[in-house]
């Protein structure tokens, strides 16, 4: 396939890729085939980090520099227990780009920042896009609220505009976008590109099992639910019965879900005390109670049940709101060079439309003053 002409925005010249569009860290689902091809298509592929222990992230890194000499980047989470040995080996092993699903801290950033690494936080509000700035990132993704997984309350484009009003730093528009005409939309809007979730887990590159994807694309934007049931933080899913039996679920739930948070420790490596305290930092910072701190312990495995292991029907299948639209698993290649190629085809169409506007007007006015005799 022919790659089309690029596309420069302020985020391909920060990140040194052809395209403006992201993939974004999914955990289970952006390993390093993923993130090779959509780098390799001239997006910018992000591994996800916190489903791997820091043994493993860093096998999936050379892999990755392997795979493509185009940039990629690694999400981290900010409150993993080893996380500033994940920030060391990012820096040491040369990873270009670091994003985070929370805010980093101050010390973090600038280590990165030192170091010449790019660090782009996700954010749902305006204010968090404050913040992030006076800290000084490099860049943000405005996540609104058709985003798939966590997710905030306010909608894409009304949290693009406010956040585009309030910092100078190059902007990425992530929830719902799927194709050209979002990724058109996002730049008409002044965003300077798009990160996607949902459009590159049902890629043909994706490891998500093709039964689990077939689910996807029978699904469609009224499939999709916002719960808190899963981690006490609203994430956006396909609507299945096990989400319906956590959201009726109480202490019934409790003992499974132990069993599984303890699984999720010796899948990681994670020690009982770095889970203990992870806890008690969730259950201190996010004011949930006991039973909702185990259910945030135990969200990794019903992800990884549904998107790895292909059982759905005891898992959770995080999605955006771009159900319906996306009834393929076309590669990355073609993901990208087509949402370019649409992209470039509308703002053309939309700027011939505004010249010729102003040619009429300039034509109206000339017609007026010839009338009048001035």
């Amino acid at each position: 396939m022919n790659k089309p002409p690029s596309l420069p925005t302020r985020i391909t010249e920060l990140f040194g890729i052809r395209y403006p569009i992201v993939q974004t860290g999914m955990g289970w689902v952006a390993y390093p085939p993923l993130v090779i091809a959509v780098s390799n298509a001239g997006g910018l592929g992000i591994l996800a980090a916190a489903t791997l222990t820091l043994k493993q992230m860093g096998k999936a890194i050379e892999e990755i520099q392997e795979g493509t000499s185009n940039p990629f980047g690694v999400n981290l989470r900010t409150d993993a227990p080893d996380i500033q040995e994940r920030v060391d080996m990012i820096i040491s092993m040369g990873v270009p780009v670091a994003s985070f699903a929370t805010a980093p801290n101050k010390s973090i950033i600038k280590q990165l920042k030192d170091q010449g690494i790019v660090t782009i936080p996700t954010i749902g509000a305006r204010r968090h896009g404050e913040k992030v700035a006076e800290w000084g990132v490099d860049a943000v993704i405005a996540q609104g609220a058709e985003g798939g997984g966590h997710t905030g309350s306010v909608p894409t484009f009304m949290l693009l505009g406010q956040v585009l009003d309030t910092i100078d730093l190059p902007v990425l528009s992530a929830g719902g976008i799927t194709d050209g005409r979002g990724l058109a939309a996002a730049l008409a809007y002044g965003a300077d590109g798009v990160a996607m979730g949902t459009r590159f887990l049902l890629s043909a590159e994706s490891l998500v099992p093709p039964e689990v994807k077939a689910r996807y694309f029978e699904a469609d934007i009224a499939s999709t639910v916002v719960t808190k049931a899963i981690d006490g933080a609203p994430q956006r899913v396909i609507r299945t019965k096990m989400i319906d039996r956590l959201e009726n679920a109480r202490f019934s739930a409790f003992p499974r879900a132990l069993r599984n948070a303890l699984r999720f420790r010796n899948l990681t490596d994670t020690s009982m005390r770095d889970l203990l305290k992870e806890g008690l930092a969730m259950r201190r910072n996010q004011k949930l109670p006991w039973r909702q701190v185990v259910m945030a312990a135990n969200a990794p495995l019903l992800t990884k049940a549904a998107l790895v292991d292909g059982y759905p029907e005891v898992g959770i299948l995080p999605t955006g709101m771009g159900l319906g639209v996306i009834d393929s698993p076309k590669t990355c290649e073609e993901i990208v060079s087509e949402m370019v190629t649409h992209a470039t085809a509308r703002l053309s169409d939309a700027a011939n439309a505004a010249r010729l506007s102003d040619a009429a007007d300039a034509a109206e006015m000339s017609a007026a003053t010839d009338a009048a005799g001035m």
